[in-house]
């Protein structure tokens, strides 16, 4: 039961990804697929699509199991599944598609660009001191 959710916010105009982490209370009994107003990041006039996640034991969140659960699915090579041979199906333990107090981390793309370019917003304060130095 992890109070805190740790998002990965990509862009993927830039191929650059930020980590932010808040509570779990503000985005449980959120959806795979469903667009994220950036306020919650403080990242005004942005929004993020949920691309899936994965869950404090490490299973991953699949968007066609309408549930919060863990639940063991017969797959092919998709995701949270790696089959190498053709024709073969696995059965595979995995999160389902609403985001919970046991979801760990969520992936999120951006869907709508705010006004300020996000690497200012979220950009570590590391290279600007490093800048200072020399």
């Amino acid at each position: 039961m992890a109070e805190e959710i740790k998002c990965i916010l990509n862009d993927p105009k830039e191929g650059k990804s930020y980590s932010k982490t808040i509570e779990t209370t503000l985005l449980s009994g959120r959806t795979v697929g469903e667009i994220i107003p950036g306020n919650l990041f403080g990242l005004t006039g942005y929004e993020f699509k949920i691309c899936g996640g994965s869950d404090s034991a490490g299973f991953p969140m699949r968007p066609e199991i309408p549930t919060h659960h863990r639940k063991r699915i017969l797959v092919k090579n998709s995701i949270g599944a790696k089959i190498r041979r053709k024709g073969m199906y696995k059965r595979k333990t995995v999160r389902g598609n609403i985001v919970s107090e046991h979801t760990a981390q969520i992936n999120m793309a951006v869907s709508k660009y705010g006004t300020t370019p996000i690497k200012d917003l979220l950009a570590p304060k590391e290279e600007k001191a490093e800048e200072s130095k020399k």
